[in-house]
C-alpha cells in the first residue's frame, strides 16, 4: 500500500484556490465553549463523490457538540494516507454525520464500517449510504468499546485503518486505543481526533507511536502506528 505525504503550505494553497462558495463544515469550538448546532452541509473532499455536499444531521436526537472533521483536517489526513485507499478495510467508530467513513470509501476503500450509537445519526448515514450508492459501507448502531472487543476476539488482524473521533469529553479513549491494537493489519494506522495533543509517552503507555500530527484549531489530528511497526 502506497502512501504520500502532502506539504501543510501546499495543502493550504490548494484549500485557498477553491472557490469562496464551496461548503465548508463548522469547526470544532474551543474546548469548554459551547458546540455550533444546526443544520448543514459537509463536503467529500477527494475521490468517486469529489465535491458531493452531504447534509448534517439537526433536531430531535442529534446529540449535542456534533460536529464533523473540518475539510482541512481532512484533506491533510488523506494526504498522509494516500490519495488511493483500494483494498482497505475501514472502521469508523462515532461515525457522527459520516464525514471521515464516506471520505474513504469515496477514495476506494473496500469497507468502511460505521458505528454509532444515537439512532437519530444511524437513521441519516444509511439514507446517505444509499443516496451514494455506497456499497462499501457498512452502519451499525451500537458501542465502540464493545465494538473493538468483539472484533478483536472475531476478527483480529483485520483492519487497515481505524477512525477514532469520540466526543472531546470521553474519558474512554485511553480504553479504545487499546482495544484496537490487536484489530490492525500489519502497516495499518490509527486516526486519532482529540481536543488535545497527546504526547510521546502517553501513547508509548498504550502500545502506540504518533507519525503525524496537525492541530487546526481546537482539533488535534494524529495519525498514530503501532510501536511494533516503527521504522
Amino acid at each position: 500500500m502506497g502512501r504520500s505525504a502532502m506539504s501543510l503550505e501546499a495543502i493550504n494553497a490548494s484549500l485557498r484556490a477553491r472557490p469562496a462558495d464551496a461548503a465548508r463544515p463548522v469547526a470544532r469550538p474551543a474546548k469548554g465553549a459551547p458546540a455550533q448546532r444546526g443544520a448543514g452541509q459537509i463536503r467529500i473532499i477527494g475521490g468517486q463523490w469529489r465535491r458531493r455536499l452531504l447534509p448534517v444531521a439537526a433536531g430531535p436526537g442529534v446529540p449535542p457538540g456534533l460536529r464533523p472533521t473540518p475539510d482541512r483536517v481532512r484533506e491533510t489526513l488523506f494526504n498522509w494516507l494516500g490519495q488511493d485507499l483500494g483494498g482497505w478495510h475501514c472502521m469508523d467508530l462515532c461515525a457522527g454525520t459520516g464525514a471521515l467513513g464516506f471520505e474513504a470509501a469515496s477514495r476506494g476503500a473496500a469497507r468502511v464500517l460505521m458505528l454509532e450509537q444515537h439512532a437519530a445519526l444511524v437513521k441519516q448515514l444509511r439514507q446517505l449510504q444509499t443516496t451514494l450508492q455506497a456499497d462499501a459501507v457498512q452502519v451499525r448502531q451500537g458501542d465502540a468499546l464493545t465494538l473493538l472487543r468483539d472484533l478483536a476476539r472475531q476478527q483480529p488482524a483485520s483492519q487497515d485503518l481505524i477512525l477514532l473521533d469520540p466526543p472531546y469529553e470521553a474519558d474512554w479513549y485511553g480504553q479504545a486505543l487499546q482495544l484496537a491494537l490487536p484489530l490492525l493489519r500489519a502497516g495499518g494506522y490509527l486516526y486519532l481526533e482529540a481536543g488535545r495533543a497527546w504526547d510521546e509517552a502517553e501513547l508509548q503507555a498504550l502500545g502506540w507511536q504518533c507519525w503525524r500530527h496537525l492541530q487546526a484549531g481546537a482539533v488535534h489530528a494524529h495519525l498514530l502506528r503501532p510501536l511494533q511497526a516503527a521504522d
